[in-house]
């Protein structure tokens, strides 16, 4: 874990940065994810890149459950818009909610796992080219290949409806 943690801290000090709400933060979150990876009886963690994408799931997990609480408690009012930054291609307006951007990700999941995974961990994981490639076991072509087309499909899920 020492190994890893300022590197958890840096990428969930990045998605934080966009979170108007201070219940959440940049230490809690990176606890909160290695306590669920910690608990988790059966996990068996290959290296870094494989830790490192574990760790984008549950910090995804948890974000998406800290924003449907926020959501809850505001009755569905003022919920904060989400940005994803230029390496993923999706402009921010096209975006509604981290609860949006998980269902879209739920949805590329039951198509294609892998681009959902890729997705998952450039986005929520904040983890670079070279670390997503080395947490799935592929080539750094193939995740620039496969994220090519799943920004395509995911800006495609999030843009908003035009008045026809």
């Amino acid at each position: 874990m020492p190994l890893v943690y300022d590197r958890m801290r840096q990428l969930a000090h990045q998605r934080l940065r966009s979170e108007p709400d201070a219940s959440l933060n940049t230490t809690a979150l990176v606890h909160e994810a290695y306590l669920k990876l910690v608990d988790s009886p059966q996990l068996t963690v290959r290296d870094r890149g494989h830790f490192l994408g574990l760790a984008s799931r549950v910090m995804r997990h948890l974000l998406v459950d800290h924003a449907r609480t926020r959501k809850a408690a505001k009755r569905g009012f003022g919920t904060a818009r989400i940005e994803l930054g230029d390496d993923l291609g999706v402009a921010d307006e096209a975006l509604d909610s981290i609860t949006e951007l998980d269902a879209a990700l739920a949805r590329l999941d039951a198509i294609d796992e892998r681009r959902s995974r890729i997705l998952e961990q450039r986005y929520f994981g904040g983890l670079t080219l070279e670390e997503t490639a080395a947490a799935l076991g592929i080539s750094l072509a193939t995740v620039k290949r496969e994220l090519r087309s799943a920004r395509a499909w995911l800006a495609l899920q999030l843009e908003p409806e035009r008045p026809g």
